[in-house]
């Protein structure tokens, strides 16, 4: 007789990622496919656990989170900037240096030589790196090509590494992250670029599920942002802004006006634009990496967001300029010593609210039945300890749609 579910984790504390005090001692999960079909206390079980689960795993109070969810990366790049990173430190800015040709510029010349092959093998170390972390969902953005055909190249390359990587990847145009060379003095020309050519093509292929642009006095006015977005949405393109990272430019409201899933760094946010994100259900992505990175000193606005209701995730921004981190686990420890966030709050932006920040709250993000069984075993006893603890790696199972997988062959 077929048993009632394919596996079943026992002896479990389960961190649900539902709400910030959903923690459940004595617990277990089951998963039925790619499914998760029950979570509950092991006193609930209707039978032995080996009658129940062809497979039994008894995790002897290990702790079991969602699959942690890096919801902002630049992750697809060739050649690397540690050359700026010197320069920062005998200070020079984020803004001199991209006045000087350095920066983004830097980064697309080289990616534009890559071949997608080399893009790829560069861009699978990172994301096995993320893995380790826990990762078991990553967004990746376009935006090291401002040309059409190596934008096109990178997202080629983000589907490659979905089809050939057991993880999700969601994938975000960003043409307009800033302005190329060929274009300089000619930003709005370049916009055209972007909204005549590029998102149809784009959107034709179903390169990208969203479009993404840098709104700042060093990339794209406010003028320019309203054009990409007002075109990603007659091409049925989700909509996402880096805004007010470097100034408050009005780029959050105006995202919330075009019902943005997420508005991304936030250091210079305004109340005005709190209060437009907390009415479009937009959420905060905000990033610790790129804030510790750069040595910024003024902190999002985290009070007033709490105050507002707007959700916050985390994420790493990974990319070779501001964010060169590969490890959200670390992520996590900066949103807490950096940003003061409680671990529950913590756990939550990398679950519940990095997916709503991506269009996919109703499949992952929480341990609930009927939820994509995406979930990790950690060698820690409380959430707590994985922000606590640096430098070690506590992942002790990943599990992605159901299925065990053994990082160290991929």
């Amino acid at each position: 007789m077929a048993k009632q579910w394919d596996a079943l984790w026992i002896n479990a504390t389960i961190a649900t990622g539902e709400k910030q005090d959903s923690i459940m001692t004595n617990a277990c999960l089951a998963t039925k496919g790619s499914k998760i079909a029950w979570v509950g206390a092991m006193q609930a079980l209707s039978a032995k656990p080996n009658e129940l689960a062809d497979t039994v795993y008894d995790v002897k109070h290990r702790c079991i989170t969602p699959g942690l969810i890096d919801c902002h990366t630049h992750l697809i790049f060739a050649g690397n900037r540690a050359n700026e990173f010197e320069m920062r430190l005998k200070g020079a800015t984020y803004e001199d240096i991209a006045r000087q040709g350095g920066g983004i510029q830097s980064t697309v010349a080289a990616t534009r030589t890559a071949s997608q092959e080399e893009l790829y093998y560069l861009s699978k170390k990172r994301v096995l790196a993320l893995m380790q972390s826990g990762v078991t969902t990553l967004e990746i953005k376009s935006g090291y090509g401002l040309d059409l055909e190596t934008e096109e190249k990178i997202l080629y390359v983000a589907k490659k590494l979905e089809e050939t990587l057991p993880i999700t990847i969601s994938k975000t145009f960003l043409g307009a992250h800033t302005l190329p060379l060929e274009y300089r003095g000619r930003g709005d020309a370049y916009i055209d670029h972007i909204c005549q050519d590029m998102i149809p093509s784009i959107a034709e292929k179903k390169l990208a599920e969203a479009v993404d642009v840098f709104c700042e006095k060093i990339a794209f006015n406010l003028a320019q942002t309203e054009r990409v977005f007002a075109t990603a949405k007659q091409h049925d393109l989700q909509v996402k802004c880096h805004a007010e990272q470097l100034s408050d430019s009005g780029s959050a409201a105006l995202a919330a006006k075009y019902h943005a899933l997420s508005v991304d760094h936030l250091e210079h946010l305004s109340l005005q634009g709190i209060e437009a994100i907390a009415k479009s259900g937009t959420v905060a992505v905000l990033l610790p990496g790129a804030f510790y990175f750069l040595r910024e000193k003024k902190l999002p606005p985290i009070q007033l967001l709490r105050e507002h209701g707007v959700p916050i995730a985390l994420a790493s921004d990974c990319n070779p300029g501001t964010s060169p981190i590969m490890s959200l686990l670390l992520i996590m420890n900066m949103a807490c010593t950096l940003f003061r966030l409680t671990p529950q709050e913590v756990l939550l932006g990398v679950t519940q609210y990095a997916a709503k920040s991506l269009g996919l709250e109703q499949t992952i993000g929480t341990l609930s039945a009927n939820k994509q069984a995406d979930f990790i075993v950690w060698d820690v006893s409380t959430p707590v300890e994985l922000m606590y603890y640096m430098g070690v790696k506590p992942l002790h199972q990943f599990v992605k749609l159901g299925r065990t997988i053994d990082l160290a062959n991929l």
